[in-house]
């Protein structure tokens, strides 16, 4: 097929249908350096105002839903900080207290505790209210008291998912704690400061109990800020929630006032918190025979009744004695 053959089936001579090539190619590079303009535009603009594609993607873009419910969201919590932070009240300075407990030290967690209840009140509300229905319960009369109780119990997870780690937390310390005074004694009798000592103890303790060296770290800090080392021990022990902590900051104090020698007074505690630690041992120990006899009732026993008394109960029923 010659030339001619060609153009004729674009429909017209030859004129024409290189004048038709060119208007489309003419129309395509500048449809293609338009696109390359606005591309080029686009990402000036990201870079400017220091907004990566990574950021947008992984919020959807500004204006999809998920990005404007997290705005939302962080804006009530700003707005409930500010509330919270101006209020001095003995529930909200509680709360704090137990937030630090459970190893919480951002200044917003009383609003994300508050934010939390409100969230999951609702939601188990709302989850109590569909879900019923599946169950044949919707036209009874227990249904709204149902969904009462979820919505209760949707209000109070926060506070008891808070005392459960406050319990794990505190255990923790509790364990740890003994092992923190020996560390202390052979640290007094190797020479060291007691501020020199708790920072080496806290970093040994790191891997063992992160929870404990944690807050041995903050004291150091507190310290190092410029408080005494009775303050700062005093503020330990109400962060790890420990009458044996409290003593021995009392310990630590009466002792600097005293001028007495603190390594004699770091050994003869490390003993005590041994002894009380293997009395916390002999106790659980002790405990136990009790706690098993609800699981043997129920568990064991019925097995050797069924099997004691099963051929008993065959021969009356047959007559084969």
């Amino acid at each position: 097929m010659d030339a001619n053959g060609i153009f004729s089936m674009f429909g017209g001579d030859s004129l024409t249908a290189t004048l038709r090539v060119l208007v489309f190619l003419s129309a395509s590079t500048l449809a293609f350096a338009v696109m390359i303009g606005v591309t080029a535009r686009e990402a000036v603009r990201r870079r400017a105002a220091r907004i990566g594609p990574d950021e947008q993607s992984a919020y959807g873009g500004r204006r999809s839903l998920r990005h404007a419910s997290l705005k939302a969201a962080q804006k009530l919590i700003d707005y409930t900080t500010r509330h919270y932070a101006a209020d001095d009240g003995k529930d909200v300075k509680m709360l704090r207290h137990r937030l630090v407990q459970a190893g919480i030290y951002d200044p917003r967690g009383a609003s994300y505790f508050f934010f939390a209840r409100l969230v999951m009140a609702v939601g188990f509300t709302a989850a109590t209210f569909f879900v019923l229905p599946m169950f044949d319960l919707a036209g009874k009369s227990s249904f709204w008291l149902f969904v009462l109780i979820g919505g209760v119990g949707g209000y109070l997870a926060p506070t008891f998912y808070l005392d459960r780690r406050i319990k794990a937390r505190r255990q923790e310390h509790r364990a740890g704690f003994p092992d923190l005074m020996d560390l202390l004694v052979v640290c007094a009798d190797a020479g060291l400061a007691m501020e020199a000592a708790l920072d080496r103890v806290g970093r040994e303790l790191g891997d063992s109990y992160p929870s404990l060296a944690a807050n041995i770290h903050m004291a150091n800090l507190e310290i190092r800020a410029g408080r005494t080392m009775s303050e700062a021990l005093e503020h330990l022990g109400d962060r790890l929630g420990l009458e044996e902590a409290r003593s021995f900051a009392a310990l630590i104090q009466q002792s600097d006032e005293l001028g007495s020698s603190i390594s004699n007074a770091l050994r003869v505690y490390s003993e005590d918190m041994r002894h009380k630690r293997l009395s916390r041992a002999e106790e659980k120990a002790y405990s136990l025979p009790a706690k098993l006899s609800v699981p043997m009732m129920v568990c064991i026993f019925p097995v050797l009744f069924v099997v004691i008394l099963l051929p008993v109960i065959v021969r009356m029923v047959t007559g084969n004695w």
